[in-house]
């Protein structure tokens, strides 16, 4: 993750290249990404905070960029960050650690 913005424009034509070889599939995870990601209970932010702390428990750097973008896009913080990044080290262990330190440099990179 050493360019974020480049790395995140990589995962995102990934993403649309998967999405027109099965729009389908693509069509049903759109709604069901809208729904979880709307205002309710927690904000559009803490929703994306929480996304970043699995991705980061479950390993997934393309994961990692996307919601660190959304973090970023509905205006939380880095000490927001950190403290969701904390909660995922402590669900994922030492791996975690190693991601949670990437999700912080993409948080910086894309700023």
């Amino acid at each position: 993750m050493d360019d974020a913005k480049t790395d995140l424009a990589a995962a995102k034509a990934r993403l649309g290249a998967f999405a027109k070889a099965s729009p389908a599939l693509m069509k049903g995870f759109a709604e069901v990404s809208r729904t979880a990601s709307a205002a309710g209970s927690f904000t559009p932010a803490q929703k994306e905070l929480m996304a970043v702390a699995i991705s980061v428990a479950t390993r997934c750097e393309d994961c990692i960029l996307y919601h660190v973008d959304g973090v970023r896009r509905h205006g939380a913080g880095e000490a927001e960050l950190v403290e969701a990044l904390e909660v995922a080290v402590e669900m994922g262990g030492g791996p975690a650690v190693m991601y949670a330190g990437k999700a912080l440099a993409a948080f910086r990179s894309l700023g």
